[in-house]
């Protein structure tokens, strides 16, 4: 008696198991699903996603020497110099989360005290 039991509870987790997986396949089969995925990948190619650190924001002349600074520090860091009117930007690195660029931000802030973290 106490086999059958067993066996019987087998077979449920199996079963149960079994439709699972095919509850999982339908619900990734959805054209609207596979649709909105695409268009989040071609959108964070274009536009990027994750974070940098921002050193600066103000007048294009303080802007280019601290990015010259910046890049005499920290050689092997991408570093982005923008314009947005009426101001110019340095951005640096890319960072894939928050904790990463938090991390960096500890020791960029060591050299360069107004920088923050911004998402990309």
């Amino acid at each position: 008696m106490k086999k059958y039991s067993i066996l019987i509870t087998f077979l449920f987790i199996i079963a149960g198991s079994v439709f699972n997986v095919k509850a999982q396949d339908k619900l990734t089969e959805n054209k609207d699903i596979i649709s909105l995925i695409e268009k989040k990948r071609a959108y964070n190619k274009h536009n990027g996603s994750g974070y940098r650190i921002q050193l600066y924001n103000g007048l294009e002349r303080r802007a280019r020497s601290l990015r010259n600074r910046f890049k005499i520090e920290y050689p092997d860091v991408y570093t982005k110099l923008t314009y947005k009117a009426p101001e110019w930007k340095i951005q640096v690195g890319n960072y894939k989360t928050r904790l990463h660029a938090d991390r960096a931000l500890n020791e960029i802030r060591e050299k360069f005290s107004g920088a923050i973290v911004v998402p990309m």
